[in-house]
């Protein structure tokens, strides 16, 4: 049972980050060490959107965390019952998220 303790990770959520920050739309790019996952806030009617957080990963980490979220989003919906996209409807029950053709912003 010791030994069980000591690989343990302890993880600390200090209260000021518990509370999260919302985002509605995600950015990701790539280079071949890393992936940048920006995640930003966009609100209507304003023609500027505030990136509210980056985070920097290497690639093993953003294919695990697809993974994770592959399995989280399957047991979400075993739960809650399918999660239905607006582009569904679109594209004839297929879900295509496509990417911002006209963006600008700036690192």
């Amino acid at each position: 049972m010791e030994n069980e303790n000591k690989n343990q990770l302890q993880i600390e959520l200090k209260e000021e980050v518990a509370q999260g920050t919302y985002a509605n739309l995600a950015i990701i790019t790539h280079s071949s060490s890393e992936f940048i996952i920006d995640f930003v806030r966009v609100m209507p009617g304003l023609p500027k959107a505030g990136v509210q957080s980056r985070i920097v990963m290497t690639p093993e980490h953003a294919k695990r965390l697809m993974f994770a979220l592959q399995d989280n989003v399957a047991k979400y919906e075993q739960n809650f019952g399918q999660i239905r996209m607006p582009e569904q409807q679109a594209q004839g029950g297929k879900t295509f998220v496509p990417p911002l053709s006209d963006f600008k912003g700036e690192a």
